[in-house]
Protein backbone atom coordinates (compact mmCIF):
# COMPACT_ATOMS: atom_id res chain seq x y z
CA UNK A 1 0.00 0.00 0.00
CA UNK A 2 1.13 3.57 -0.99
CA UNK A 3 2.69 5.10 2.02
CA UNK A 4 0.90 8.18 1.74
CA UNK A 5 -2.06 6.35 1.79
CA UNK A 6 -1.01 4.82 4.88
CA UNK A 7 -0.52 7.91 6.60
CA UNK A 8 -3.43 9.03 5.66
CA UNK A 9 -5.60 6.25 6.95
CA UNK A 10 -3.71 6.66 10.05
CA UNK A 11 -4.56 10.45 10.36
CA UNK A 12 -8.25 10.43 9.71
CA UNK A 13 -8.53 7.15 12.28
CA UNK A 14 -6.58 9.19 15.18
CA UNK A 15 -8.29 12.52 14.24
CA UNK A 16 -12.00 10.38 14.23
CA UNK A 17 -11.45 8.97 17.51
CA UNK A 18 -10.04 12.25 19.07
CA UNK A 19 -12.86 14.01 17.98
CA UNK A 20 -15.33 11.76 19.28
CA UNK A 21 -13.75 11.29 22.53
CA UNK A 22 -13.39 15.13 22.84
CA UNK A 23 -17.02 15.69 21.91
CA UNK A 24 -17.93 12.70 24.45
CA UNK A 25 -16.81 15.11 27.27
CA UNK A 26 -19.05 18.08 26.72
CA UNK A 27 -21.79 15.31 25.73
CA UNK A 28 -21.86 13.09 28.89
CA UNK A 29 -21.74 16.42 31.55
CA UNK A 30 -24.34 18.02 29.61
CA UNK A 31 -27.02 14.94 30.11
CA UNK A 32 -25.85 14.57 33.58
CA UNK A 33 -27.07 17.95 34.20
CA UNK A 34 -30.02 17.35 32.24
CA UNK A 35 -28.97 20.28 29.26
CA UNK A 36 -30.44 19.15 25.92
CA UNK A 37 -27.95 18.22 23.42
CA UNK A 38 -29.59 18.68 19.81
CA UNK A 39 -26.59 17.74 18.12
CA UNK A 40 -23.29 15.09 18.14
CA UNK A 41 -21.62 15.19 14.80
CA UNK A 42 -17.98 14.26 13.63
CA UNK A 43 -16.84 16.35 11.16
CA UNK A 44 -18.93 19.70 9.95
CA UNK A 45 -21.99 19.46 8.21
CA UNK A 46 -22.02 22.96 5.98
CA UNK A 47 -25.14 22.33 4.10
CA UNK A 48 -25.52 18.47 4.44
CA UNK A 49 -24.33 15.68 6.19
CA UNK A 50 -23.33 12.39 4.91
CA UNK A 51 -24.63 10.42 7.12
CA UNK A 52 -27.68 11.45 10.46
CA UNK A 53 -29.76 9.67 12.65
CA UNK A 54 -32.22 11.17 15.39
CA UNK A 55 -32.30 9.58 18.76
CA UNK A 56 -34.00 10.57 21.27
CA UNK A 57 -33.77 14.37 21.64
CA UNK A 58 -29.96 14.21 20.02
CA UNK A 59 -29.14 13.90 15.74
CA UNK A 60 -25.88 12.00 15.95
CA UNK A 61 -24.28 12.43 12.12
CA UNK A 62 -20.99 12.75 10.05
CA UNK A 63 -20.37 15.87 8.58
CA UNK A 64 -18.28 15.79 5.07
CA UNK A 65 -15.71 18.78 6.18
CA UNK A 66 -12.62 17.13 8.26
CA UNK A 67 -11.70 20.35 10.47
CA UNK A 68 -12.88 18.88 13.89
CA UNK A 69 -16.82 17.70 15.68
CA UNK A 70 -18.96 19.69 17.47
CA UNK A 71 -22.33 18.72 20.16
CA UNK A 72 -24.56 21.61 19.72
CA UNK A 73 -26.45 22.26 23.12
CA UNK A 74 -29.75 24.35 23.86
CA UNK A 75 -29.28 27.60 24.68
CA UNK A 76 -25.46 28.06 24.15
CA UNK A 77 -24.30 30.80 21.57
CA UNK A 78 -21.48 28.36 20.31
CA UNK A 79 -20.57 27.83 16.19
CA UNK A 80 -24.21 27.54 14.83
CA UNK A 81 -24.91 30.90 16.33
CA UNK A 82 -28.46 30.18 16.75
CA UNK A 83 -29.74 33.49 17.27
CA UNK A 84 -33.09 32.79 16.97
CA UNK A 85 -33.56 30.15 19.86
CA UNK A 86 -31.09 32.92 22.41
CA UNK A 87 -33.79 35.20 21.96
CA UNK A 88 -36.44 33.20 23.56
CA UNK A 89 -37.09 32.95 27.25
CA UNK A 90 -34.28 30.58 28.48
CA UNK A 91 -35.79 26.84 28.97
CA UNK A 92 -34.75 24.91 32.52
CA UNK A 93 -33.20 22.25 29.94
CA UNK A 94 -30.97 24.91 28.38
CA UNK A 95 -27.30 25.40 28.67
CA UNK A 96 -28.06 29.30 30.12
CA UNK A 97 -30.39 27.99 32.75
CA UNK A 98 -27.61 26.18 34.65
CA UNK A 99 -25.79 26.91 37.40
CA UNK A 100 -22.32 28.47 36.63
CA UNK A 101 -20.32 25.63 37.99
CA UNK A 102 -22.07 23.20 35.76
CA UNK A 103 -21.79 25.10 32.57
CA UNK A 104 -17.62 25.12 33.80
CA UNK A 105 -17.75 21.41 33.83
CA UNK A 106 -19.70 20.90 30.57
CA UNK A 107 -17.09 23.37 28.78
CA UNK A 108 -13.78 21.53 30.50
CA UNK A 109 -15.26 18.19 29.77
CA UNK A 110 -13.73 17.96 26.15
CA UNK A 111 -9.77 19.34 26.93
CA UNK A 112 -10.23 16.80 30.60
CA UNK A 113 -11.17 13.87 28.50
CA UNK A 114 -7.66 14.76 25.77
CA UNK A 115 -5.50 14.82 28.22
CA UNK A 116 -6.94 11.96 29.84
CA UNK A 117 -6.91 9.83 27.14
CA UNK A 118 -3.44 10.65 26.24
CA UNK A 119 -2.05 9.95 29.68
CA UNK A 120 -4.05 6.33 29.17
CA UNK A 121 -2.25 5.77 25.76
CA UNK A 122 1.16 6.73 27.52
CA UNK A 123 0.10 4.15 30.61
CA UNK A 124 -0.87 1.17 28.17
CA UNK A 125 2.35 1.99 25.59
CA UNK A 126 4.82 1.63 29.11
CA UNK A 127 3.14 -1.63 30.18
CA UNK A 128 2.93 -3.39 26.70
CA UNK A 129 6.09 -1.70 25.21
CA UNK A 130 7.80 -0.67 27.93
CA UNK A 131 10.69 2.17 27.40
CA UNK A 132 14.19 1.60 25.17
CA UNK A 133 16.46 4.49 25.29
CA UNK A 134 20.27 5.25 25.18
CA UNK A 135 21.49 6.80 27.93
CA UNK A 136 23.68 10.08 27.34
CA UNK A 137 26.62 8.88 29.51
CA UNK A 138 26.89 5.73 27.48
CA UNK A 139 27.74 7.51 23.86
CA UNK A 140 31.78 6.58 23.73
CA UNK A 141 32.90 9.50 22.49
CA UNK A 142 30.61 11.43 22.88
CA UNK A 143 28.01 13.03 19.82
CA UNK A 144 28.79 13.05 15.76
CA UNK A 145 27.82 16.30 14.42
CA UNK A 146 26.77 15.25 11.18
CA UNK A 147 25.48 18.67 9.48
CA UNK A 148 28.73 20.88 10.54
CA UNK A 149 27.10 24.14 9.55
CA UNK A 150 24.46 23.76 11.96
CA UNK A 151 26.67 22.67 15.02
CA UNK A 152 28.53 25.67 15.01
CA UNK A 153 25.57 27.65 14.94
CA UNK A 154 24.85 25.89 18.10
CA UNK A 155 28.41 25.59 19.09
CA UNK A 156 29.19 22.07 19.52
CA UNK A 157 31.48 19.97 17.54
CA UNK A 158 32.17 16.00 17.26
CA UNK A 159 33.58 14.57 19.97
CA UNK A 160 31.89 16.56 22.77
CA UNK A 161 29.58 15.35 25.24
CA UNK A 162 26.04 17.05 26.03
CA UNK A 163 25.94 17.53 30.07
CA UNK A 164 22.47 19.49 30.45
CA UNK A 165 20.02 21.99 28.78
CA UNK A 166 19.02 24.86 30.98
CA UNK A 167 21.09 23.49 33.85
CA UNK A 168 18.94 20.18 33.61
CA UNK A 169 20.71 16.98 33.00
CA UNK A 170 20.21 15.45 29.95
CA UNK A 171 19.50 11.54 30.91
CA UNK A 172 19.00 10.60 27.44
CA UNK A 173 20.32 11.23 24.06
CA UNK A 174 16.30 10.30 22.98
CA UNK A 175 15.28 13.50 24.48
CA UNK A 176 18.21 15.37 23.19
CA UNK A 177 16.72 17.07 20.39
CA UNK A 178 13.71 18.60 21.88
CA UNK A 179 15.23 19.91 24.99
CA UNK A 180 17.89 21.93 22.62
CA UNK A 181 14.69 23.07 20.50
CA UNK A 182 12.92 24.39 23.94
CA UNK A 183 16.22 25.43 25.68
CA UNK A 184 17.99 28.57 25.98
CA UNK A 185 21.81 27.24 26.86
CA UNK A 186 23.55 24.30 26.68
CA UNK A 187 25.96 22.39 28.82
CA UNK A 188 28.62 20.53 27.14
CA UNK A 189 32.27 18.60 28.14
CA UNK A 190 34.94 19.33 25.67
CA UNK A 191 38.53 18.24 26.18
CA UNK A 192 37.88 17.95 30.16
CA UNK A 193 36.21 21.35 30.40
CA UNK A 194 32.61 21.99 31.19
CA UNK A 195 31.93 25.13 29.16
CA UNK A 196 28.96 26.87 29.02
CA UNK A 197 26.91 28.08 25.43
CA UNK A 198 23.67 30.50 24.83
CA UNK A 199 21.51 28.65 22.62
CA UNK A 200 20.45 31.21 19.27
CA UNK A 201 17.37 32.82 19.88
CA UNK A 202 17.33 31.84 16.19
CA UNK A 203 18.37 28.13 16.17
CA UNK A 204 14.61 27.13 15.70
CA UNK A 205 15.09 28.16 12.44
CA UNK A 206 18.05 27.24 11.12
CA UNK A 207 17.11 24.01 11.67
CA UNK A 208 13.70 24.72 9.39
CA UNK A 209 16.18 25.92 6.67
CA UNK A 210 16.15 21.95 5.78
CA UNK A 211 13.94 19.87 7.82
CA UNK A 212 16.10 16.86 6.19
CA UNK A 213 18.93 18.13 9.03
CA UNK A 214 17.03 18.44 11.64
CA UNK A 215 18.41 15.06 13.41
CA UNK A 216 22.21 16.69 13.50
CA UNK A 217 23.30 14.66 16.28
CA UNK A 218 24.27 11.03 16.23
CA UNK A 219 26.33 8.49 18.14
CA UNK A 220 29.38 7.96 16.85
CA UNK A 221 30.09 5.48 14.91
CA UNK A 222 32.85 2.87 13.56
CA UNK A 223 34.55 3.45 9.95
CA UNK A 224 32.18 0.35 8.77
CA UNK A 225 31.54 -0.34 4.83
CA UNK A 226 27.93 -0.17 3.65
CA UNK A 227 28.78 -0.35 -0.02
CA UNK A 228 31.53 0.20 -2.82
CA UNK A 229 31.16 2.14 -5.43
CA UNK A 230 31.26 0.64 -8.80
CA UNK A 231 33.36 3.80 -10.01
CA UNK A 232 35.67 3.44 -7.13
CA UNK A 233 39.44 2.43 -7.72
CA UNK A 234 39.22 0.16 -4.91
CA UNK A 235 36.40 -1.94 -6.32
CA UNK A 236 38.99 -5.23 -7.18
CA UNK A 237 41.14 -4.14 -3.93
CA UNK A 238 39.73 -6.94 -1.78
CA UNK A 239 37.32 -4.62 0.61
CA UNK A 240 34.29 -5.92 1.44
CA UNK A 241 30.82 -4.77 2.96
CA UNK A 242 30.60 -4.95 6.77
CA UNK A 243 34.59 -4.67 6.67
CA UNK A 244 35.28 -2.30 9.28
CA UNK A 245 38.54 -0.47 9.21
CA UNK A 246 40.17 -0.03 12.40
CA UNK A 247 43.52 1.43 10.81
CA UNK A 248 44.67 3.99 7.55
CA UNK A 249 48.20 3.24 7.21
CA UNK A 250 49.92 3.89 10.65
CA UNK A 251 47.02 6.18 11.84
CA UNK A 252 44.43 4.11 13.83
CA UNK A 253 40.91 5.14 13.28
CA UNK A 254 38.08 4.31 15.69
CA UNK A 255 35.06 6.41 14.41
CA UNK A 256 33.60 7.43 10.77
CA UNK A 257 33.98 10.66 11.61
CA UNK A 258 37.98 10.53 11.52
CA UNK A 259 37.70 9.17 8.20
CA UNK A 260 38.43 12.08 6.12
CA UNK A 261 41.00 13.76 8.04
CA UNK A 262 42.94 11.32 8.04
CA UNK A 263 42.47 10.09 4.75
CA UNK A 264 43.44 13.50 3.90
CA UNK A 265 46.66 12.68 4.57
CA UNK A 266 48.02 10.15 2.31
CA UNK A 267 45.53 12.18 -0.59
CA UNK A 268 47.06 10.79 -4.07
CA UNK A 269 48.63 7.63 -2.64
CA UNK A 270 48.52 4.51 -1.90
CA UNK A 271 48.55 2.56 1.72
CA UNK A 272 47.49 -0.36 3.84
CA UNK A 273 43.78 -0.42 5.22
CA UNK A 274 43.63 -2.82 8.03
CA UNK A 275 39.74 -4.11 8.35
CA UNK A 276 38.37 -6.43 10.86
CA UNK A 277 36.29 -8.83 8.77
CA UNK A 278 34.94 -11.90 11.09
CA UNK A 279 36.91 -11.33 13.94
CA UNK A 280 40.20 -11.15 12.04
CA UNK A 281 42.02 -8.84 11.23
CA UNK A 282 43.57 -7.98 7.53
CA UNK A 283 45.45 -5.66 5.26
CA UNK A 284 44.25 -4.57 2.17
CA UNK A 285 46.12 -1.81 -0.05
CA UNK A 286 44.21 0.60 -1.26
CA UNK A 287 43.93 4.10 -3.81
CA UNK A 288 43.85 7.21 -1.56
CA UNK A 289 42.16 9.47 -4.27
CA UNK A 290 43.22 13.04 -4.44
CA UNK A 291 40.20 14.33 -2.62
CA UNK A 292 40.65 11.84 -0.02
CA UNK A 293 38.60 9.10 -0.53
CA UNK A 294 38.21 5.61 -1.20
CA UNK A 295 34.86 5.25 -2.92
CA UNK A 296 33.22 3.67 -0.13
CA UNK A 297 29.82 4.43 1.74
CA UNK A 298 29.08 4.43 5.44
CA UNK A 299 27.67 1.06 6.53
CA UNK A 300 25.44 2.83 9.23
CA UNK A 301 24.57 0.51 12.26
CA UNK A 302 21.48 -0.07 13.84
CA UNK A 303 21.55 1.08 17.44
CA UNK A 304 21.44 -3.08 18.37
CA UNK A 305 24.83 -3.31 16.72
CA UNK A 306 26.32 -0.08 18.10
CA UNK A 307 25.48 -1.34 21.52
CA UNK A 308 26.86 -5.05 20.85
CA UNK A 309 29.84 -3.35 19.69
CA UNK A 310 30.12 -1.45 22.64
CA UNK A 311 29.91 2.08 21.51
CA UNK A 312 26.59 2.96 23.17
CA UNK A 313 24.44 1.18 25.65
CA UNK A 314 21.10 0.29 25.10
CA UNK A 315 18.81 -0.12 27.98
CA UNK A 316 14.92 -1.38 27.68
CA UNK A 317 12.57 -0.42 30.87
CA UNK A 318 10.09 -2.61 31.67
CA UNK A 319 6.64 -1.57 33.84
CA UNK A 320 4.50 -3.36 35.71
CA UNK A 321 0.52 -2.74 35.44
CA UNK A 322 1.19 -0.73 38.93
CA UNK A 323 4.17 0.81 37.73
CA UNK A 324 2.93 2.24 34.35
CA UNK A 325 0.39 4.60 35.77
CA UNK A 326 2.45 7.20 37.27
CA UNK A 327 5.25 6.47 34.26
CA UNK A 328 2.17 6.94 31.95
CA UNK A 329 1.01 10.08 34.08
CA UNK A 330 4.40 11.73 34.23
CA UNK A 331 5.04 11.30 30.43
CA UNK A 332 1.71 13.30 30.10
CA UNK A 333 2.70 16.10 32.20
CA UNK A 334 6.70 15.97 30.10
CA UNK A 335 4.82 15.71 26.99
CA UNK A 336 2.22 19.03 27.85
CA UNK A 337 4.96 21.07 29.65
CA UNK A 338 7.32 20.51 25.91
CA UNK A 339 4.94 21.63 23.92
CA UNK A 340 3.66 24.65 25.91
CA UNK A 341 7.60 25.68 25.29
CA UNK A 342 7.62 25.18 21.70
CA UNK A 343 4.44 27.32 21.89
CA UNK A 344 6.29 30.07 23.54
CA UNK A 345 8.84 30.05 21.07
CA UNK A 346 6.56 30.12 18.23
CA UNK A 347 4.72 33.21 19.67
CA UNK A 348 8.00 34.23 19.80
CA UNK A 349 8.87 36.08 16.36
CA UNK A 350 12.71 36.31 16.61
CA UNK A 351 12.66 32.29 16.84
CA UNK A 352 11.26 31.60 13.31
CA UNK A 353 9.18 29.48 14.94
CA UNK A 354 6.64 30.22 13.55
CA UNK A 355 7.71 28.83 10.35
CA UNK A 356 7.53 25.28 11.40
CA UNK A 357 3.87 26.14 12.13
CA UNK A 358 2.12 22.99 10.15
CA UNK A 359 -1.27 21.99 9.16
CA UNK A 360 -3.26 19.02 7.78
CA UNK A 361 -0.76 17.63 5.94
CA UNK A 362 2.09 18.84 8.94
CA UNK A 363 0.03 16.78 11.19
CA UNK A 364 -0.53 13.76 9.12
CA UNK A 365 3.72 13.41 8.27
CA UNK A 366 4.10 13.11 12.12
CA UNK A 367 2.49 9.24 11.65
CA UNK A 368 4.73 6.70 10.04
CA UNK A 369 4.34 5.40 6.44
CA UNK A 370 4.01 1.86 7.44
CA UNK A 371 1.49 0.13 10.21
CA UNK A 372 3.30 0.42 13.77
CA UNK A 373 1.00 0.85 16.28
CA UNK A 374 3.39 1.87 18.77
CA UNK A 375 4.24 4.87 16.84
CA UNK A 376 0.66 5.18 15.75
CA UNK A 377 -0.65 5.44 19.47
CA UNK A 378 2.57 7.56 20.81
CA UNK A 379 1.48 10.18 17.63
CA UNK A 380 -2.26 9.86 18.71
CA UNK A 381 -1.39 10.41 22.09
CA UNK A 382 0.77 14.30 21.27
CA UNK A 383 -2.28 15.21 19.14
CA UNK A 384 -4.23 14.58 21.90
CA UNK A 385 -2.13 16.76 24.61
CA UNK A 386 -2.03 19.20 21.14
CA UNK A 387 -6.04 19.74 21.13
CA UNK A 388 -6.19 19.80 24.85
CA UNK A 389 -3.88 22.67 25.32
CA UNK A 390 -5.33 24.78 22.25
CA UNK A 391 -8.48 24.27 22.97
CA UNK A 392 -8.11 25.21 26.40
CA UNK A 393 -6.61 28.75 25.20
CA UNK A 394 -8.72 31.88 25.66
CA UNK A 395 -9.58 32.52 22.17
CA UNK A 396 -12.98 32.86 21.76
CA UNK A 397 -14.84 30.22 19.85
CA UNK A 398 -12.52 27.30 21.89
CA UNK A 399 -13.35 25.68 25.13
CA UNK A 400 -10.83 28.08 26.56
CA UNK A 401 -12.65 30.97 25.45
CA UNK A 402 -16.54 29.80 26.74
CA UNK A 403 -14.14 28.61 30.14
CA UNK A 404 -12.56 32.48 30.34
CA UNK A 405 -16.63 33.93 30.38
CA UNK A 406 -17.60 31.99 32.96
CA UNK A 407 -14.79 32.55 35.17
CA UNK A 408 -15.53 36.06 35.00
CA UNK A 409 -19.38 35.56 35.84
CA UNK A 410 -18.04 33.21 38.32
CA UNK A 411 -15.33 36.09 40.16
CA UNK A 412 -17.41 39.34 38.88
CA UNK A 413 -21.44 38.06 39.53
CA UNK A 414 -22.42 39.09 36.21
CA UNK A 415 -22.84 37.12 32.61
CA UNK A 416 -21.74 38.50 29.63
CA UNK A 417 -24.44 39.80 27.31
CA UNK A 418 -25.86 37.14 24.66
CA UNK A 419 -24.77 40.14 21.82
CA UNK A 420 -21.42 40.66 23.36
CA UNK A 421 -20.78 36.83 23.22
CA UNK A 422 -22.15 36.57 19.41
CA UNK A 423 -19.53 38.71 18.76
CA UNK A 424 -16.93 37.74 21.02
CA UNK A 425 -17.86 33.97 18.98
CA UNK A 426 -17.43 35.80 15.43
CA UNK A 427 -13.58 37.22 16.30
CA UNK A 428 -12.65 33.89 17.68
CA UNK A 429 -14.16 32.60 14.83
CA UNK A 430 -11.98 34.59 12.11
CA UNK A 431 -9.12 33.75 14.26
CA UNK A 432 -9.41 30.33 13.78
CA UNK A 433 -9.94 30.56 10.49
CA UNK A 434 -6.48 33.00 9.85
CA UNK A 435 -5.07 30.17 11.92
CA UNK A 436 -5.93 27.07 9.60
CA UNK A 437 -4.44 29.45 6.60
CA UNK A 438 -1.47 30.10 7.93
CA UNK A 439 -0.65 26.93 9.00
CA UNK A 440 -2.09 24.73 5.92
CA UNK A 441 -0.55 28.05 3.91
CA UNK A 442 2.86 26.85 5.21
CA UNK A 443 1.90 23.17 4.01
CA UNK A 444 1.81 24.30 0.89
CA UNK A 445 4.84 26.39 0.91
CA UNK A 446 6.94 23.78 1.83
CA UNK A 447 5.64 21.07 -1.03
CA UNK A 448 6.08 24.20 -3.56
CA UNK A 449 9.12 25.30 -2.71
CA UNK A 450 11.11 22.94 -0.75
Amino acid sequence: MNPIVIQTIQFFMSLSLLIILHELGHFIPAKIFKTRVEKFYLFFDIKFSLFKKKIGETVYGIGWLPLGGYVKISGMIDESMDKEQMQQPPKPWEFRSKPSWQRLIIMLGGVTVNFILAVVIYIGMAYAYGEQFIPMDSLKGGVWVKEENIGNKLGIQTGDKILAVDGNTVETFDGLFLEIVNGNSITIERDGEVIEKEIPIDFIATLLEDEEKVRFLSPRIPFVIGAISENSANKDSGLQVKDKVIEIGEDPIFYWDEAKSILGKYAGQETVLTVEREGRKQEIPVIISDSATIGVASGIQTFNDLDEEGYIRLETKKYSLAQSIPAGIDKGVTTLTGYVKQLKKIFNPETGAYKGVGGFAAIGSMFPDSWNWAAFWNTTALISIILAFMNILPIPALDGGHVMFLLYEMVSGRKPSDKFMEYAQMTGFFLLIALLLFANGNDIYKAIVK
